[in-house]
């Protein structure tokens, strides 16, 4: 069951980001590029997709809490770590010039699977690379 839900919640956040345009890194990207804001090129949508999933978040944390625990596990699975270290800023930073630079990020670049083009596949392997690197790290 936990399976089926997590396969059916990453359907809905991959056509919930095909519906924002997330897939696509031209949206993205004009979104990042803010010296595109001079010339009237600057491209809000991405700023609205991150304001609704954060209000969505913030409703749907409430709700879940108040039922004091989730529905297929025995309790909650919260970090415990709190510290912010050189290894979260560091690999904020990577995922940070990553996303700039490319246009995806993992999520969305899972959901354009389908469109499959050169972009995209270089991506991906770069990703699984940075995957694999980290791992030995």
């Amino acid at each position: 069951m936990k399976a089926l839900v997590a396969l059916l919640a990453g359907a809905l956040f991959g056509a919930g980001l095909a519906l924002g345009g997330m897939t696509d890194p031209r949206v993205v990207l004009g979104f990042l590029d803010v010296s595109r804001m001079a010339d009237g090129q600057w491209n809000p949508r991405l700023a609205f997709v991150m304001g609704g999933a954060l209000a969505v978040t913030f409703v749907g944390y409430r709700l879940v809490w108040r039922r004091g625990r989730p529905w297929l596990a025995e309790k909650f699975s919260l970090p415990t770590k709190t510290k912010i270290d050189p290894r979260l800023l560091g690999g904020a930073a990577l995922f940070g010039a990553g996303w700039g630079l490319a246009g995806y990020c993992p999520g969305p670049a899972l959901a354009s699977l389908p469109a499959l083009d050169g972009g995209l596949v270089l991506f991906l392997v770069a990703m699984l690379a940075g995957l694999a690197a980290a791992r030995r790290v």
